[in-house]
């Protein structure tokens, strides 16, 4: 495929001034990732007031839930999933929009944790998603294992590449699409290349066309 569509993600809340910015230095974003709650230190809750304005601007959300520190066990993953479907109802995000669990490269993953991740999402209505690098720590391994005891995990999930990471550009210079993916099924449909820009706090994403249809 071409380069995909452009887009970032931020822990912090888009303000006037962060999407003049990023639109004026980097590029204008087909999609914004955004957490959907409030942690302490590491990311600013999305509102309903950002939605309407990154909406207006044409730009689509990306939700993102991180309010979890390891990603293992099935009560764990019931527990992420159904959190993740409460403020995505709270904020008026509609179904069959994709909701992402942020896995960190260096959290503990097992099959369990993604199987219930997709199990519980799956009756709501909203598309589950998984941000994790497959190169690194437990996530490849246990996504895998997770489609021998259910393969719609495979049908289902999103995936979110961070992985590789060549560094963040200008929409202009985005590198061509090529994520780094689990060895095994997986619709790897977005790729996070570059994070922490130098002159904005945003990281740069590159997504494939079909995901923008499951965002907001």
């Amino acid at each position: 495929m071409a380069k995909g569509v452009w887009g970032v993600d931020s822990a912090q809340a888009v303000t006037e001034k962060l999407f003049q910015g990023v639109k004026n230095e980097l590029g204008y974003p087909k999609f914004w990732g955004r957490y959907l709650t409030n942690v302490p230190n590491v990311s600013d809750g999305l509102t309903k007031e950002e939605i309407t304005r990154l909406r207006n601007y044409g730009i689509k959300v990306m939700p993102v839930y991180n309010a979890f520190r390891e990603a293992v066990g099935y009560a764990n993953g019931q527990v992420a999933a159904r959190n993740a479907v409460f403020h995505a109802r709270r904020l008026g995000i509609p179904a069959n929009k994709v909701l992402f669990a942020n896995i960190e490269d260096f959290f503990s993953v097992d099959a369990s944790w993604i199987v219930a991740w997709v199990e519980t999402m799956h009756p709501t209505g909203y598309r589950p998603g998984v941000y994790a690098d497959p190169t690194k720590g437990d996530f490849a391994s246990a996504y895998c294992e997770a489609i021998q005891a259910n393969n719609q995990v495979a049908v289902q999930t999103i995936i979110w590449s961070s992985a590789p990471r060549p560094g963040t550009t200008k929409e202009q210079k985005a590198p061509k699409y090529q994520p780094a993916a689990p060895n095994c099924k997986a619709n790897v449909w977005v790729w996070q290349y570059g994070r922490d820009a130098a002159s904005f706090p945003v990281d740069t994403n590159l997504a494939d066309r079909r995901l923008l249809d499951f965002l907001y």
